[in-house]
């Protein structure tokens, strides 16, 4: 029945054209059995404009009520042909705004007035004719009326609906990309923060070396002085070009970074805020690079900050660390009401988990578990290569 439907919407014309045929067959039957073709061209001409009625309703509608009028002039009686007028009123009340389809159903009831007293059979008393007419021309009328303008608030209402479901979908899609935006910014100044900190040890040992070397002490202090100088500048530059993206009024802070030798003390707090946590290290823990474990430190923290918004006051979560030869591995689980961790239609928690994993050329997967919950799967690799090219946020399914 839907491939039906669908293939009607898909060809109104036809449609149309078929329902044209079948009112000028049916008016040419009436025709038949009084015995004359003399209103051939009044059917024909009464129920053509159906077939324009969706593209041009008012004309179509006019040209009907025309040949309508002529049909009632000439004293030719009415044919099942008529009723294209009915339809085509319901197209006009459909389609067109209410003013212009009520100016339409005044029309045809005062030419349903004027055909009651036009065709008048003799022999019948005028009140019982005209009572009998009245609801045979004026009731199929005003339902044809009522059920197109019905229709036509309906469209109009569904209509409403798609623009505001647009509007929404564009409103998300903005927000989801400053949220991204703002998640770069945010990268950027904790990644100048890393690399920033590592020059400056840089520099530190480049000073060092240039009074601890003995051996051709000149071209060496020569050499050391062009590292530090260097190292002063490209730190200067860095900070030069990544200053903007930090506000006017934002402190610079001089905490230390975090990682994961700050993560008991992220559980501990994660605990003390009533979320049950429990935590397991697997693999021999070794030295991790700084922006590394800042990213897997804060990956744990959005996390963990997610079941806490959207895991329900019962659920429970474990944090699994585990180390491997050349990627370290975190994976966060809980119990609590699965997809609903993204339902609120943004996911800004997992967009800027997904972009601080994919700076390190890592790679992040979340979803609902099978049996209940939701779990969060990254994987950074040790070895930084280049990071791949973001793609469209999304919730993957669960590893």
């Amino acid at each position: 029945m839907a491939a039906v439907y669908e293939w009607v919407r898909r060809h109104p014309r036809l449609v149309d054209g078929v329902l044209a045929v079948v009112l000028m067959f049916s008016g040419l039957g009436t025709a038949f059995a009084r015995g004359t073709l003399l209103d051939l061209p009044l059917v024909i001409g009464i129920a053509v404009p159906v077939v324009f009625r969706r593209q041009h309703p008012v004309g179509a509608f006019a040209a009907s009520l025309m040949v309508g009028a002529i049909q009632v002039l000439v004293g030719f009686r009415p044919s099942a042909a008529d009723l294209a007028v009915v339809v085509l009123l319901y197209t006009l009340a459909a389609y067109c705004p209410r003013r212009v389809s009520r100016n339409g159903l005044i029309l045809c009831l005062l030419g349903g007035a004027a055909a009651i007293f036009r065709w008048h059979p003799a022999g019948i008393s005028v009140s019982n004719w005209v009572m009998g007419a009245t609801i045979g021309f004026a009731g199929p009328s005003l339902i044809a009326w009522a059920i197109g303008d019905s229709m036509r608030h309906r469209r109009a209402y569904y209509a409403a609906l798609e623009d505001r479901a647009a509007r929404l979908e564009r409103e998300r899609d903005a927000q989801a990309q400053i949220a991204a935006a703002a998640e770069r910014a945010r990268i950027a100044r904790e990644l100048h923060d890393v690399v920033a900190h590592n020059v400056s040890v840089m520099v530190v040992q480049a000073d060092g070396a240039s009074y601890a070397l003995d051996r051709s002490p000149e071209r060496a202090r020569q050499a050391l002085a062009a590292i530090s100088s260097t190292g002063r500048q490209a730190l200067d530059e860095m900070r030069h070009m990544l200053g903007v993206l930090r506000s006017a009024d934002e402190p610079s802070g001089v905490d230390p970074i975090p990682g994961l030798g700050q993560l008991d003390e992220l559980l501990d707090q994660t605990r003390a805020s009533g979320l049950a946590v429990s935590f397991s290290v697997q693999g021999v823990p070794g030295p991790l690079p700084s922006g590394v474990a800042l990213a897997a430190y804060r990956t744990v923290q959005e996390a963990l900050t997610n079941v806490r918004k959207h895991g329900g006051p019962a659920a429970r979560a474990e944090v699994v660390l585990r180390y491997c030869e050349d990627a370290l591995v975190l994976k966060i689980t809980d119990d609590g009401r699965g997809a609903a961790a993204v339902s609120d239609g943004a996911g800004h928690g997992l967009i800027g988990m997904r972009e601080r994993v994919a700076v390190y050329g890592g790679t992040l997967e979340a979803g609902p578990r099978p049996g209940g919950g939701f779990q969060v799967t990254v994987r950074l690799p040790l070895a930084l290569g280049p990071s791949p090219a973001p793609g469209p946020h999304r919730v993957d399914s669960a590893a």
